[in-house]
């Protein structure tokens, strides 16, 4: 698997990743999702330099010029519900894209701190032969980005994989390594240290659903 982390060069970037974490700063919900929007759009762009582009002549008013476009589709799917703002920030930039939700949960059928990965709502596009963007803001575990992948690949074979996640931890890129094919590039905007005793990502920032929306019950 190709590992992509951005915030290792210093850019607006870091700002808005700086504003997503800091408790003076996030608890407005929305500029929380509007910082994550504009890490989004930042991802899109870094993302947008590893596709395929054809060569076309676009006609101005006083003649041709020869440019290039992005050369296959692309279908952004996100992880419901706190990738809605990092998915907004993806379609900001890849505006002609097709679609996806699903849906993915931690279940706690003991009521304790054992999880199993629940995926139930879902509605995506043809991804055969497409360039597809799987978003979601935190990788923690990594259970339940691969738990949406397998449900992905049961709709068909797109060209190429790509992951974008804001935040990660060295556990959950490990399991995607384990699970994933080689030729998946996974975007990080920027890696924590661990995961604590209940696999929350720390430092992290806490719930992005809850931040974004308001808490659950």
């Amino acid at each position: 698997m190709q590992i992509h982390i951005l915030s290792e060069n210093n850019s607006i970037l870091n700002h808005f990743l700086g504003q997503i974490r800091n408790v003076d700063v996030h608890k407005d919900s929305m500029r929380f999702r509007r910082n994550i929007e504009r890490i989004g759009e930042i991802m899109s762009y870094e993302l947008s330099k590893e596709l395929s582009y054809k060569n076309v002549e676009i006609q101005t008013p006083l003649g041709i010029k020869k440019t290039t476009e992005i050369n296959d589709p692309i279908v952004l799917c996100s992880i419901l519900r706190a990738g809605l703002p990092l998915h907004q920030g993806f379609l900001n930039y890849f505006d002609s894209a097709e679609n996806g939700f699903i849906s993915a949960f931690r279940h706690h059928p003991n009521n304790d701190d054992y999880f199993e990965i629940k995926v139930d709502y879902q509605a995506v596009a043809d991804i055969n032969k497409k360039n597809v963007l799987l978003l979601d803001p935190m990788l923690a575990t990594g259970q339940s980005i691969i738990a949406v992948y397998n449900k992905l690949m049961e709709r068909g074979n797109p060209k190429e994989i790509h992951i974008a996640v804001v935040i990660a931890t060295p556990e959950g890129i490990a399991h995607l390594e384990d699970h994933l094919p080689k030729n998946c590039h996974l975007w990080i905007a920027t890696l924590d240290d661990s995961l604590d005793a209940k696999n929350y990502i720390v430092p992290g920032l806490g719930d992005a659903g809850d931040l974004a929306y308001g808490p659950k019950l």
